[in-house]
């Protein structure tokens, strides 16, 4: 259809119109005869094969969209309609705002703040209106008749997408920063993961996503992309055009976030989805931006003193720190801390406390001003600060994913070989008892 488009020359109309042979759910009467020759008639809904109507659309004020009707009852039609394209059209090219497109989102304005508003500012009225507008020019299932006596369709929101795009003014660097992501975040489709994207708690009763809870790398020729799911809905996560990362939440039943499908809960339903995508690239940021300095590495290294106390130093690479730094990465989400019934004054910005055993550990190692705080003195507990958690991160992933897998290549390559087959082959020839006599040549 984009050959279509790209001749028609009409500010708005009708472009080209498809008919297809699909499958849609309709009624079906079946007829019983029953005593007395009383004939009856049963009804149900199943699957019919009929004719669907498309009519690709240039609108004035949605640029290209799409009306697909069918031809049987109850008549269904569908609506496809992009709010990136409303924002082109009616706001930016109206108000004379120089922009860029990305196929069929924006890759540079010159006014932000009106790009934001503009979005901001789309509502159920103007998806409303489009439908008003084009039922009546089109050939419509229902006559005027039918209309005047209130049998009317009404729209409901069958699937939503709602997205954020980062372009990238170096896109080689921001190819890098996705595939990271993606080794770095394959354990978010886990049901306890999910419930931390998704504003809703996970239970029992929870029904799964269609094929369970599981994280997806889909690659696409060399393009790989992000799936996670939860319920009916999930988020997708890829490289678009490469040159923006671009966030997006599909939501295909609101009743998943006890919302009906009325068109009159769009904005709630945007508002869900930019909270699951801001909340995706919290978690994704989090676990990026945890880069230490030159002089923060070097102070975390050396004991200092606080209050007049020493406090010992973070050293990388020692079992107890790491596996402290671990633990704190690991269990930092839980909302009431580390809990500790008895504490005490705080030295190197830790509370300590005598009964809790990470509370005792996260008091020695704890760099001055980090680690942890206590703020309900009814139930005092630790919680990561966000310098604190950022050390952890850092420490945790310095050495799980690139000191430990890759050890073996920085020693000798004696060393790096299993310890049974260094012995073989430095034990000399003659005094290897097994070793079979060679046999004369034939």
């Amino acid at each position: 259809m984009a050959d279509y488009r790209a001749r028609f020359r009409g500010r708005e109309g009708v472009v080209v119109i498809g008919v297809a042979h699909e499958k849609m759910r309709s009624f079906k009467a079946h007829k019983r005869c029953g005593r007395a020759t009383k004939i009856m008639f049963d009804f149900s809904r199943q699957p019919v094969a009929i004719n669907h109507y498309y009519f690709y659309l240039q609108d004035r004020d949605w640029g290209p969209a799409f009306l697909k009707i069918g031809t049987y009852l109850p008549y269904p039609v569908k609506l496809c309609l992009n709010g990136h394209e409303w924002v082109k059209q009616q706001r930016l090219t109206r108000a004379h705002v120089r922009f860029a497109t990305l196929d069929n989102g924006l890759l540079t304005c010159a006014n932000p703040v009106a790009l934001q508003t503009a979005c901001d500012s789309l509502g159920p009225t103007d998806v409303q209106a489009f439908f008003d507008r084009w039922s009546y020019r089109l050939p419509w299932p229902m006559t005027p008749r039918d209309r005047a006596a209130c049998y009317d369709h009404r729209l409901a929101i069958c699937q939503l997408e709602v997205s954020v795009t980062h372009v990238f003014d170096r896109p080689v660097y921001g190819r890098h920063f996705f595939e990271a992501v993606i080794g770095e975040n394959l354990d978010l489709g886990r049901p306890d993961r999910v419930g931390l994207l998704f504003p809703l708690r996970i239970t029992r009763a929870t029904p799964p996503p269609a094929w369970g809870y599981r994280t997806r790398v889909i690659t696409d020729g060399v393009q790989p992309s992000l799936h996670i799911a939860d319920k009916s809905s999930h988020v997708k996560q890829y490289f678009k055009e490469q040159r923006a990362l671009r966030t997006k939440t599909t939501i295909n039943n609101p009743k998943d976030f006890y919302f009906n499908k009325g068109v009159d809960n769009l904005a709630h339903l945007r508002d869900l989805g930019q909270g699951v995508n801001r909340k995706l690239l919290e978690v994704e940021r989090l676990s990026q931006h945890c880069v230490l300095t030159q002089d923060a590495l070097d102070r975390l290294q050396q004991p200092t003193v606080e209050a007049g106390q020493r406090v010992s130093a973070l050293r990388f690479g020692d079992p107890r720190v790491m596996a402290i730094l671990q633990a704190l990465t690991a269990f930092t989400h839980l909302p009431r801390g580390f809990p500790q019934r008895r504490p005490s004054p705080a030295r190197g910005g830790v509370t300590r406390t005598r009964l809790s055993p990470i509370a005792d550990d996260l008091r020695s190692p704890a760099p001055p001003a980090q680690g942890a705080d206590s703020s309900d003195r009814r139930h005092p507990s630790l919680h990561a600060t966000t310098y604190g958690l950022k050390v952890a991160f850092f420490y945790s992933k310095l050495y799980l994913r690139l000191l430990r897998p890759n050890w073996p290549a920085l020693l000798p390559v004696d060393d790096a070989l299993p310890r049974p087959l260094r012995s073989i082959i430095s034990t000399p020839k003659s005094a290897n008892p097994t070793r079979r006599p060679s046999l004369p040549p034939e």
